[in-house]
């Protein structure tokens, strides 16, 4: 029998424990030893609860327990989750997390600890939530060179980006909406201002590279300045607007960025809706792939937590092999970056964005008072240059 402590009995850790005693039969199969949870370490006690004999309160009672092999930490934040586990890998016990921020911010030292302890450090819950992309990255696509990742992985941003397009209501009007079914946070910046689906990109970049993609050094803009007024034009153009984040390597640059694009219907996130999330992997051999699910929410995270408890379970005394070194990799300015944009601008600008813009192609649909294009390919340093001088309402870019 395998021991195994939870850390943290909220909406996810809680989650941890109904997949494993409601799914006992199938995960003991699969792991090839029956698992057993012995603690729940919360600082709250939980009467009436179910599994009240397994809460406590002293993360040593977990840390010394020479029985206890596998912890799932589903506390979040830096501290103290960093401290347990760190101190859990130095003690040989494998960890299984849902902790974006904390993979993020200390991947390649935790893994290269639990590796030096004969023990694992397993992350797939930390992005995408229930949906399998870590592990796809780590062993299914180990033929591929992979060169580009473009994902949808923020449940709570493209749940507020297909109501605005639905129902033609305005950001703040959805966002409160959002709240109120608890979709998203009575604090909604980690998520609006794109700062999750970029600790999450920052996690698969370094998957994609090997090497450590620092989330404070991608590009990251949110959705707080998307307008029902850009649906209006999107729905003229035969696109939509999503949060994407995607990094790329071109010409032996590495681009990564997460911000507002148009994409075509032609484009495989475009289907994408409400809190599902969505990630395409391009390899260069396999081409694209694609994986979909529920990004976020108790029983999806939870599940994917618990795979890799099964895994650890597989593996006691075995390393996994990640490959995710403590090189940092340097990142290419977005400046050199080419694309091309979707503008607005007021209707006594256009002359000056034809004489700026040159070759650009109109679109028209019915707002009043506004003049509205589509730029050529160019680099974002130039674009911003024009968009300077011509002075506009606001660009979003375009993905083809």
């Amino acid at each position: 029998m395998i021991q195994v402590a939870v850390l943290g009995y909220g909406t996810v850790g809680s989650g941890v424990v109904e997949v494993i005693e409601k799914n006992k039969e199938e995960i003991n199969k699969k792991s090839g030893e029956q698992l057993n949870i012995k603690y729940i370490l919360d600082l709250r006690d939980f009467p009436g609860d179910p599994y009240e004999d397994k809460v406590v309160h002293d993360v040593d009672q977990i840390l010394n327990d020479p029985e206890i092999k596998i912890i799932c930490e589903t506390m979040g934040g830096l501290k103290p989750a960093y401290d347990f586990t760190r101190r859990a890998l130095l003690a040989g016990k494998s960890v299984c997390t849902s902790n974006k921020e904390l993979v993020a911010v200390h991947g390649p030292e935790l893994i290269r600890v639990a590796h030096d302890n004969k023990c694992n450090y397993l992350f797939e819950a930390s992005v995408g939530g229930g949906i399998p992309i870590i592990r796809p990255l780590n062993y299914s696509l180990t033929a591929e060179k992979i060169d580009a990742i473009t994902g949808i992985l923020n449940g709570t941003t493209n749940y507020i980006l297909s109501k605005m397009e639905k129902e033609g209501a305005d950001f703040e009007e959805v966002l409160k909406e959002a709240q109120e079914k608890g979709y998203a946070e009575r604090n909604p910046e980690a998520d609006v201002e794109g700062y999750d689906a970029c600790r999450k990109i920052a996690i698969l970049s370094s998957l994609m590279t090997g090497k450590n993609v620092k989330y404070d050094d991608i590009y990251t803009e949110g959705i707080t300045r998307i307008t029902s007024t850009d649906f209006i034009y999107a729905h003229a153009m035969g696109k939509t607007i999503k949060l994407l984040a995607q990094s790329k390597e071109v010409d032996d640059n590495f681009y990564a960025m997460v911000a507002p694009f148009m994409i075509s219907k032609s484009h495989p996130l475009y289907m994408v809706n409400d809190v599902f999330n969505a990630v395409c992997v391009h390899g260069n051999m396999l081409g694209d792939s694609m994986y979909y699910g529920k990004g976020a929410g108790k029983l999806p995270t939870a599940s994917a937590v618990v795979s890799d408890v099964v895994d650890c379970a597989r593996h006691i005394g075995k390393v996994i092999m990640c490959f995710w070194d403590d090189e940092d990799v340097a990142l290419t300015g977005i400046e050199e970056a080419k694309r091309s944009f979707f503008v607005r601008v007021s209707s006594d600008r256009e002359r000056k964005a034809i004489d700026v813009f040159e070759s650009l192609r109109v679109i028209e649909a019915d707002v009043p008072g506004e003049f509205a294009f589509v730029t050529d390919v160019m680099s974002e340093k130039e674009f911003n240059k024009k968009a300077e001088e011509v002075g506009i309402i606001s660009r979003i870019r375009i993905e083809e």
